[in-house]
């Protein structure tokens, strides 16, 4: 193996590692892990729950857009509460929203 392979392989092994990483906190921020008190194997049936879901869903000719567009619908609206509430925490104290420092 060359360098250069080694260097792709290096770069794609870390990127894969971030996705997952990424995935992982998804998990997190939608507070499964503490509602299943960290038990991996129900997280994966629930995921395997959902996928054979969308799966038999499509086997019937059923588009499952409708329900993959709830779902992002609802995550969007989690990632822009999640900024919001950062942008709250990170203004300096006694400053309000939308209020101009005198």
């Amino acid at each position: 193996m060359t360098r250069t392979d080694m260097r792709d392989w290096a770069k794609a092994r870390r990127a894969r590692t971030r996705h997952l990483i990424e995935l992982g906190g998804l998990v997190h921020k939608a507070g499964l892990i503490e509602l299943v008190e960290d038990d991996r194997a129900t997280l994966l049936g629930a995921f395997l729950e959902l996928a054979d879901r969308l799966q038999a869903l499509a086997q019937t000719g059923v588009d499952p857009g409708h329900l993959t567009d709830r779902w992002r619908r609802k995550g969007l609206k989690a990632f822009d509460a999640d900024r919001e509430a950062a942008a709250v925490r990170q203004q300096p104290l006694g400053q309000e929203e939308g209020s101009t420092p005198a």
